[in-house]
């Protein structure tokens, strides 16, 4: 499918870790924003941008030129294929899944604050996962979540899923059903400002193994980064990879510097603690990344489903599960 020429800003490709998401976010503000955009009301939907992104489309000219290409090659929009919205820390996410005239699938999104105000935007072709032959995969090892209930709010699955909208790590074939999952508490990820990892409710929570195995790789002594940096030189940062057997390789990433307690070799169990939380390596706030795979060696393996057992997804009991972006979990 080609592409629409005019991309309203890059910055909707969120961090690894941006979301927090309440029980019941709204859809009425991306659903006003994309009224705006198809009724080509350049004025009016320009008004509602921040000013960082007004300057950065260019001014209410670049609007009117946005909507006309939209215009001239999607045509008018059809049919809604879906709709959710992410209410986030003091914004809301917000995706459209449709199909127009002249292109069968194409997703406008939206970043907007709690004020109405637009901080970023979207329209451009849907991006279709990354293929793999494991769709039907059932997972050999009994996973259980590599997690502890915090005493304070709840462990959050900020991307999760087996599309782009609830999982951004799906354009990849090895982290195709990876997870980001952190605490959120009264619907905010950190105490203060967020400015120190101390904040984050997450960070210094015991990381476990998720199934028992054989210790492939484990790395320590990489710093935490302050949050809104990244390492992308480390790319997982201070992790631990288990070797569960059967081809399934577990991968727990981030972790904090100078906690990581096994070594490559050891024999570990389930639920046994492999470290703690952090910000190490690719990554710009504290989070455990999970994601189960084909071989020990980052980015060259395949990912494969990840079922845990016996856990709870928005108080609700799971008996054999894959997370959501969205859903609130606990062991």
């Amino acid at each position: 499918m080609k592409s629409l020429p005019i991309v309203l800003s890059a910055a909707i490709a969120v961090s690894a870790t941006a979301v927090v998401a309440a029980s019941t976010p709204s859809l009425e503000s991306g659903r006003e924003a994309t009224r705006l955009l198809f009724a080509q009301e350049a004025e009016t939907l320009a008004a509602r941008f921040s000013p960082a992104f007004l300057e950065e489309i260019g001014g209410v000219e670049g609007v009117v030129q946005f909507l006309s290409a939209v215009a001239q090659q999607a045509g008018p929009e059809q049919e809604i294929l879906s709709e959710e919205a992410f209410h986030e820390a003091g914004q809301t996410s917000y995706y459209r899944r449709s199909r127009f005239e002249k292109m069968p699938d194409v997703t406008t999104t939206w970043v907007i604050d709690d004020a109405g105000v637009i901080q970023a935007g979207s329209v451009r072709p849907t991006q279709a996962p990354a293929p793999s032959n494991h769709l039907d995969y059932r997972t050999k090892a009994s996973l259980r979540l590599p997690l502890e209930a915090p005493a304070e709010g709840a462990w959050y699955v900020g991307w999760g899923g087996r599309d782009l909208i609830h999982n951004y790590h799906a354009a990849t074939r090895d982290q195709r059903f990876a997870y980001d999952l952190y605490v959120a508490h009264d619907g905010m990820p950190y105490r203060t400002d967020g400015k120190a990892n101390e904040d984050y409710y997450c960070f210094g929570l015991p990381i476990l193994a998720p199934a028992g195995g054989t210790v492939a790789s484990a790395v320590d002594g990489l710093p935490d980064n302050p949050p809104g940096t990244m390492d992308p030189e480390n790319a997982v940062g201070n992790h631990v990879v288990i070797d569960h057997g059967n081809g399934e390789f577990s991968f727990l990433a981030h972790l904090q510097r100078g906690t990581v307690l096994p070594r490559e070799g050891d024999r570990i169990e389930a639920g046994e603690r492999v470290g703690l939380c952090g910000n190490s390596g690719n990554t710009s706030m504290p989070h455990l990344h999970y994601h189960l795979q084909t071989t020990a060696r980052f980015a060259e393996g395949e990912g494969l489903p990840a079922q845990f057992n016996g856990y709870r997804a928005n108080g609700q009991p799971v008996e054999r599960g894959e997370p959501v972006r969205g859903e609130f979990i606990e062991p």
